[in-house]
């Protein structure tokens, strides 16, 4: 089979451990871009996050940020596709994490809006350290919510609820989950993210394939955690990574080594190249 796409997630997949593209990842990357193939960053990451590590990539990739509400090319000003939350989802949302006592934060392409800044937030701030201006995220930490949703209404994409009382988590994900214009998944074992219905990495995933004419059984996906299962299971060959869950693995149709020995090179060099 001549594979044609190659999707691969960020966090545990592409990114070791230090959360750097290794050598060995990106030179067999740049290989696979050499032979014709097309390679995509997919990721629950906010698409300023994601397009930084396209462009150490070096390639003219497509992005999908977070999981799947926004695909661009990390060269090009063309968004190919934007679902945003909406203002109603985005009160329902904060009305659960409220009654739960978990901190929200709220996505668009490049800005964190938060009640106070933890986890998410926080991490970002620290990445923003090793930055220049032109490749930093926005931070802001909002007071009044219904304001914040009225004029990032047609910009957030995503909201990520992250604590570490695992129950508070576990309750709140249950009853979001069961309205039925969201989409929700977990991409840490202390997290959820919520989208609008429909999202998801594996309908982005099919998105691209539509766009540039590519077989379903041509695709290969690449992820580690619960949001990597919908692309894992569109593709031709839905790859597990050596650092997954059990869940993943059972799921895929490949297990390669982990994000910190080279687990998307070894997918290249055996299926690619």
């Amino acid at each position: 089979m001549k594979y044609k796409l190659l999707c691969t997630d960020m966090d545990g997949t592409l990114l070791n451990n230090n959360k750097e593209i290794s050598e060995v990842n990106r030179k067999a990357i740049k290989r696979a871009v050499d032979t014709g193939i097309i390679v995509a960053v997919c990721t629950g990451r906010i698409f300023t996050f994601a397009n930084y590590y396209a462009e150490i990539l070096g390639i003219k990739a497509p992005v999908i940020a977070s999981n799947g509400a926004y695909i661009k090319h990390a060269k090009s000003d063309e968004v190919l596709y934007k679902k945003t939350l909406g203002i109603e989802n985005c009160r329902k949302i904060m009305q659960v994490l409220k009654k739960n006592g978990i901190n929200p934060h709220f996505n668009s392409k490049d800005r964190i809006l938060t009640g106070y800044i933890s986890h998410s937030s926080e991490s970002y701030l620290k990445f923003n350290e090793n930055l220049d201006s032109q490749h930093q995220f926005k931070v802001k930490v909002i007071e009044d919510w219904e304001s914040a949703f009225i004029k990032y209404e047609e910009d957030i994409l995503k909201c990520i609820a992250i604590d570490n009382d695992l129950e508070k988590i576990r309750v709140a994900k249950e009853e979001i989950s069961s309205i039925d214009s969201l989409e929700v998944v977990s991409s840490l074992y202390n997290n959820f993210e919520v989208m609008a219905k429909g999202v998801s990495k594996g309908k982005a995933v099919e998105f691209l394939a539509n766009y540039y004419n590519i077989k379903r059984e041509e695709i290969i996906c690449i992820g580690d955690n619960e949001n990597d299962l919908s692309m894992i299971d569109y593709a031709g060959l839905g790859v597990a990574m050596g650092n997954s869950s059990e869940e993943i693995k059972l799921k895929s149709d490949y297990i390669t080594t982990s994000n910190d020995a080279d687990g998307v090179a070894n997918v290249i060099e055996k299926f690619i190249l």
